[in-house]
């Protein structure tokens, strides 16, 4: 079976005469997730401005978030695929056009099902823009230094937060809605344009495979599947991210303020503090994964337990908590995003080159689809206990214990899958398979 395009074989850290080159590319990379980043969480920093454009009540703008979530998950097993076939070149290059036309049907949209209909489409271009600089990394550094580059691109990633809530938000109150969505396509554009001309797929010096028939795409998600590792990568990435993607994208500003009766004020501060934190531990635990890559899954239990333990202590305190366990909730929660990243590591070290579209497709899928349920089970118990509409303290005291019954299925995956792969490892081991794949896989276990 022939092997995917995309991910060259890489090369080894004495052949890479390239570094300044491989850090060039990246750095193209990572502007267009920074504005693929801008695109996703536009829509969320319109507030009033949204509700008076749509004249539509704040509950149906909120599912413009499930869309989103279930239109970037959707897609995420396709688009691994798709790299593959097609490369980070145009899949980046791609995306940012498709983002740009999104935000271009928003800029001019005055009904709901059309401006639902421009999300739907930036979620598509969204999809598409991770997975493929992930794409990059992998082929232009030396494994090493994977782990790290792959921090430092979730945590660049975070500026176009940044972008959102500071000059778009000026251009929105400024000249308007339509001037301040068309410049953020326009910025897609150039970004497009600028991934397609100046990215290159792998080192001239790598092997270029042939591009797979497309009948062997489904062999590739097959195999990619099977692959104990890959499912462990899948299930690192649910039981971290879920818990900090439903705090960041829906619940956790209700809950500062409604449930712990926080001023807006000092709840935008907290949620400043989790961005920080994001961003600051990121390449600590890029570090770690490097250099002790047998303890990852250990890394990724501690993170879970940091998190449950937080939740817990927050949750068992009448409310309001104190401001201090606040900052510490918040701080734990933030090492989700990081944390997250692990599970990718597991996609390229337990699968071929050939494979690693695929295999990240599938690991990416986790977070979405365990924020997602979080969100809606949350939303579920909330409305249960709220039957005045008002969401009290109490109430989210206990629709955020929902976490608990994602945390216990998440760990269980990993547990399982973990000891699903050590398995593989030792057969291939006693089997006496050659090669540096196998190699490099039982050192990575």
């Amino acid at each position: 079976m022939q092997t995917a395009r995309t991910p060259h074989q890489p090369l080894e850290v004495g052949e890479r005469r390239t570094a300044p080159v491989a850090w060039a590319l990246w750095g193209v990379g990572i502007a267009a997730y920074v504005v693929a980043i801008l695109h996703r969480t536009s829509f969320g920093v319109t507030g009033e401005d949204a509700l008076h454009r749509f004249g539509t009540p704040a509950g149906i703008l909120a599912t413009f978030t499930v869309v989103q979530l279930l239109v970037y998950a959707g897609l995420q097993v396709p688009v691994g695929l798709l790299l593959d076939r097609v490369g980070p070149r145009r899949m980046i290059a791609g995306g940012a056009l498709l983002m740009a036309a999104g935000q271009t049907l928003m800029a001019v949209a005055t009904s709901v099902p059309l401006a639902v209909g421009a999300r739907v489409v930036v979620a598509a271009g969204d999809a598409m823009t991770f997975i493929s600089v992930l794409g990059i990394v992998g082929a232009w550094f030396a494994p090493a230094r994977v782990p790290v580059v792959t921090q430092l691109t979730g945590l660049l990633g975070q500026l176009g937060q940044i972008l959102s809530a500071i000059p778009l938000v000026a251009l929105l109150h400024g000249p308007g809605w339509g001037t301040a969505f068309g410049s953020a396509a326009a910025l897609g554009v150039l970004v497009g344009v600028l991934a397609f001309a100046v990215l290159r797929d792998a080192p001239p010096a790598a092997r270029p495979a042939p591009s797979p028939a497309p009948r062997e795409l489904g062999r590739d998600l097959l195999a990619a599947w099977r692959q104990p590792g890959t499912r462990l990568g899948l299930w690192t990435h649910l039981v971290t991210q879920f818990t900090s993607n439903t705090f960041a994208l829906m619940w956790g500003y209700p809950y500062l303020v409604s449930g712990q009766g926080m001023e807006p004020a000092t709840a935008s501060t907290l949620l400043t503090v989790f961005v920080l934190a994001n961003m600051v531990s990121g390449p600590y635990i890029g570090r770690l994964v490097a250099r002790h890559p047998p303890r990852r899954s250990w890394l990724v239990l501690g993170i879970v337990g940091l998190n449950a333990a937080a939740w817990a202590a927050t949750l068992a305190w009448p409310p309001p908590a104190p401001a201090w366990l606040l900052v510490i909730l918040v701080l734990c929660v933030a090492l989700g995003a990081p944390g997250s990243m692990v599970g990718f590591d597991y996609a390229r070290t337990f699968n071929p080159p050939g494979r690693h579209g695929a295999a990240t497709g599938i690991v990416n899928v986790g977070g979405s689809v365990g924020a997602l349920v979080t969100i809606l089970l949350i939303g579920i118990v909330l409305d249960a206990v709220s039957p005045g509409g008002e969401y009290t303290p109490e109430a989210f005291r206990v629709a955020w214990t929902v976490q608990a019954l994602v945390w216990t299925v998440g760990v269980a995956g990993v547990l399982r899958t973990r000891r699903l792969a050590r398995r593989d490892l030792a057969r291939l081991g006693a089997a006496g398979s050659p090669g540096e794949a196998v190699q490099q896989r039982a050192d990575h276990a």
